[in-house]
């Protein structure tokens, strides 16, 4: 069980003070050797948000077709960690345009009138567009919990994802990293689940809106969705797992320009800040290692795989039409899906016209500024 508190970096201090061998030269470097010809390794982190997850379709559908960038480890909550299973279950299927197929079927799919089975269909719909729903979304009070508007505990989602996904494919021969997390309800503290504990209740796990649907169990324990407490998780990513590159899928944006007035907006905002909170402690965590470990203070611990610095780059919805409306997450009509879909293409298109040189030899976010808000070591 990979919980929270066994990540990196809550033990940092159990690497202090030790001196390590040279580090390996700073992600910033121009005198770090350029990548071989070929495709760029990079780790992908995806974040949650609801029917905002289309964006991230669009960037997976954008980074297959480009063909340059090699996926290997991914990390994911809630949406996107039903869009990081959906891409390995491609890749394994068939490679990238098969990934690219499967990932648009599944978005048509769970969108109003698609291919979900009749009951389902109906569930999904009624719950996002419901008045309950629509009423806690603009005053944050629910008069129905899904306990009370769903007896029967129909979950419109999983029999659609198992039906899509090879979970004991990826179980057993997806070589590399999958995390998924989950909030446990009872301890509250992050569960991170691993590639060989992935099935249809993880992915349900993670994305389980506590207001929407029933927590789901799993080994006797509740859980809600991943993303308040991991968002994805990041640390995962400390120990080398192939790339160096992490490249994080953000739906949430981290700043504002404008001061939010309105009920409605001041709502929305408080959401971003909240669903934010844990990339950010785990921005700076990355960043603190980076440092330490430049500066010969850090080593990993024996026996342990070596600990590594990371390059960190980043993809962020920043459409104000979209992000300003916080029931455009509830959405589930395809035309909606689709304009996220071709919002995530254009990023990733601008992301690799001015960053694809940088990936394997510097970080394009700049990780000293998240450092210098956290307390000093």
């Amino acid at each position: 069980m990979n919980h929270f508190d066994r990540l990196p970096f809550r033990n940092l201090g159990s690497w202090l003070g030790h001196k390590s061998a040279p580090a390996e030269p700073e992600p910033h470097s121009p005198n770090q050797p350029k990548t071989a010809k070929g495709p760029k390794r990079v780790n992908l982190a995806l974040q949650g948000g609801g029917a905002h997850g289309a964006f991230t379709w669009g960037v997976l559908d954008g980074l297959l077709a480009d063909g340059r960038i090699e996926v290997c480890g991914i990390t994911g909550a809630s949406a996107g960690a039903v869009n990081g299973a959906l891409l390995v279950d491609g890749l394994m299927r068939g490679g990238p345009q098969v990934a690219r197929e499967r990932l648009g079927a599944f978005w048509k799919a769970v969108s109003r009138g698609g291919q979900m089975p009749g009951m389902q269909n109906t569930v999904m719909t009624n719950i996002l567009d419901a008045s309950p729903i629509k009423t806690w979304i603009e005053s944050m009070g629910s008069l129905l919990s899904p306990y009370d508007f769903n007896p029967l505990n129909i979950n419109p989602l999983k029999e659609l994802i198992e039906q899509f996904i090879d979970f004991e494919a990826i179980r057993t021969r997806w070589p590399h990293p999958l995390y998924v997390s989950a909030t446990n309800v009872r301890t509250g503290k992050l569960r991170v689940f691993t590639r060989e504990e992935l099935n249809g209740d993880v992915i349900m796990a993670s994305a389980c809106l506590p207001l929407l649907f029933r927590t789901v169990e799993i080994d006797g324990e509740a859980y809600w969705d991943g993303g308040y407490l991991g968002n994805p998780p990041l640390t995962p990513f400390l120990r080398y797992t192939g790339a160096h590159d992490l490249l994080i899928v953000q739906i949430n944006p981290l700043m504002r320009d404008r001061l939010p007035t309105s009920a409605r907006e001041i709502t929305n905002r408080i959401n971003e800040i909240t669903f934010n909170a844990s990339l950010n402690a785990e921005l700076r965590a990355i960043a603190r290692v980076n440092r330490l470990l430049r500066n010969g203070q850090l080593r990993s611990n024996s026996g342990d795989k070596e600990l590594r610095q990371i390059r960190v780059h980043r993809i962020v919805l920043e459409d104000e039409s979209i992000i300003g409306d916080a029931r455009s997450r509830m959405k589930i009509d395809y035309h909606f899906f689709d304009r996220l879909h071709g919002i995530g293409q254009d990023a990733v298109r601008q992301f690799l016209a001015s960053h694809f040189d940088d990936v394997g030899i510097r970080s394009t976010v700049d990780l000293s500024s998240e450092e210098r808000v956290a307390p000093a070591a």
